[in-house]
């Protein structure tokens, strides 16, 4: 049972719902509960404006959306989370309410992360990454300088991107459109995902290709870099045309892992 709107943001913080959650049962892990996007949408119903400060900054939005209450307490059901365990670096980082923050979650400014989003635990936010609303990043991933993740509250059954546990997103990466990123796959520096991208498994010599019913999930493990074709036709042949794709190029290893780990004392 959805929380009424003006709990909802409270539910979602202290982690009582999410839009998406784990789900052994269905086809990809994943289960979308669109009752929680229809409840964030309710909160833009009221176009009465207000007017917020935090320090130096003030912040101007709707009075259903106002920015998270990052260091005191949201409520009696929350309490036991007012020590805040999460690392928010001074420098314009925007967190609304309704975004739900794990233990030892660092963000780096400046950062956005919009309504509905869960963080998983360990997670580093680095400079200028957007995280858009319901996106469902798991447990110690890190998204490096310049990603970004692309939100959806419409329609309601939409997945939204997902991004599972121990993930790296390289920087100036972007993920759209309901991608399904699964645990410990790296996404190199400047690849662009959406949806309906088409990904060359060079491994396993295959073809991943996304629809707008099944959106693109990039295999557990799964290194992608950005890589080319060619484009069809005479005329593109004749200039050397290409397009820009994704490329699977290896599994994660521990060579891998070493070159893309954060030293302990960033965290």
């Amino acid at each position: 049972m959805i929380a009424e709107v003006g709990s909802i943001l409270l539910d979602l913080e202290a982690g009582r719902v999410r839009a998406a959650s784990p789900d052994p049962s269905a086809a990809d892990g994943w289960r979308v509960d669109p009752a929680v996007k229809e409840a964030i949408l309710a909160c833009f119903a009221d176009r009465r404006a207000e007017t917020w400060t935090a320090g130096p900054f003030a912040f101007r939005d709707r009075v259903g959306v106002p920015p998270k209450a990052l260091f005191e307490s949201i409520d009696s059901v929350a309490a036991d989370l007012a020590g805040r365990p999460w690392r928010i670096v001074p420098g314009g980082t925007s967190i609304r309410a309704g975004v739900h923050l794990e233990p030892g979650v660092v963000v780096m400014p400046p950062a956005f992360v919009n309504i509905g989003a869960w963080i998983g635990e360990d997670v580093m936010i680095d400079s200028h990454v957007l995280v858009g609303s319901c996106a469902q990043v798991g447990a110690r991933v890190h998204l490096a300088a310049a990603v970004q993740i692309g939100g959806v509250l419409e329609p309601p059954g939409a997945r939204p991107v997902i991004v599972e546990d121990d993930v790296f997103v390289g920087a100036g990466s972007i993920l759209l459109d309901g991608v399904l990123v699964q645990a410990g796959a790296v996404i190199g520096a400047g690849v662009i995902l959406t949806g309906t991208s088409t990904i060359y498994d060079l491994v396993a010599e295959r073809i991943l290709i996304g629809t707008a019913e099944e959106p693109l999930v990039v295999p557990a493990g799964a290194v992608v870099v950005p890589g080319t074709r060619p484009a069809r036709g005479g005329f593109a042949e004749q200039h050397g045309v290409g397009l820009a794709t994704a490329l699977i190029v290896k599994q994660r290893d521990a060579g891998t892992s070493a070159r893309i780990a954060l030293e302990t004392a960033l965290r």
